[in-house]
């Protein structure tokens, strides 16, 4: 069944499938359940689907692809060499695509994120908490990477984005957005009672080692988590997904 899949695609096969690279066109979702989301959710950007000869789960995964018109093939070379993963027993290959964020929804603003891994786990929490929308200021980790994808466990296939050189640039395109910068030096406390009703809002987060700088102070609300003396600051991931779960409890966000 594999090669009567894959002839109905030969134009998509005669693509030399290498490790990840940042300039490539396409990327990897590594994994049996990140390729399932991929499928799931954007199944027209799938090229093929590779799939490691000892993977238990095959045959649900060469229906999925067959009712989706995917090529499905076992190639366990292939496999190793694409992932540093020796668990890796699935994966997904998929053009990289360009969305745009929504003008209707609130959105999270990462500003320099530096860690791949960060960046996933980020995204997964955003859109388990109704946050679909994020804007990601240039230079930042590569939200195409394996490692993103896999950390974000193909929530990435559910998220609006967009790249931005500059916060600026970001803020022009959405000045209806409320802007609520998350600083360790901000000047309101996160408390429930004092986030206001709001539908449009941006949460703004710095990088993993430096924050923001003292500018964002002066844009929007600047907030911090309140915490002990203990630790100098949260970590990226931990502080997004308390001002998201924050901000969502009290403005619930409308579904997709």
């Amino acid at each position: 069944m594999a090669g009567k899949l894959n002839e109905k695609f030969p134009e998509k096969n005669k693509q030399q499938l290498k490790p990840y690279r940042k300039e490539a066109d396409y990327s990897y979702a590594l994994g049996a359940f990140p390729t399932y989301e991929l499928i799931h959710s954007k199944p027209e950007i799938v090229q093929k689907v590779l799939v490691h000869t000892d993977f238990t789960d095959s045959e649900k995964l060469r229906l999925l692809c067959a009712q989706n018109h995917i090529p499905f093939e076992f190639n366990d070379k292939l496999l190793a060499r694409i992932s540093s993963k020796e668990n890796c027993y699935a994966a997904g290959v998929f053009n990289k695509y360009q969305p745009k964020l929504r003008e209707d929804r609130p959105h999270i603003v990462l500003v320099n994120p530096e860690n791949m891994g960060n960046l996933g786990t980020i995204i997964r929490t955003a859109v388990g908490f109704g946050i679909y929308d994020a804007a990601i200021i240039l230079p930042a980790a590569d939200i195409f990477a394996p490692k993103t994808v896999r950390a974000s466990m193909g929530a990435l296939f559910k998220l609006s984005f967009q790249l931005y050189h500059s916060f600026e640039e970001y803020r022009q395109q959405f000045c209806r957005h409320e802007f609520f910068t998350f600083m360790t030096n901000g000047g309101q406390a996160l408390r429930f009672k004092e986030i206001p009703p709001v539908k449009l809002y941006s949460l703004v987060f710095g990088n993993e080692a430096s924050g923001l700088d003292d500018s964002f102070l002066n844009i929007g609300t600047s907030v911090y988590i309140p915490q002990t003396a203990d630790v100098d600051s949260l970590n990226l991931p931990i502080a997004v997904g308390i001002g998201i779960y924050a901000f969502t409890s009290i403005n619930p966000p409308q579904s997709m």
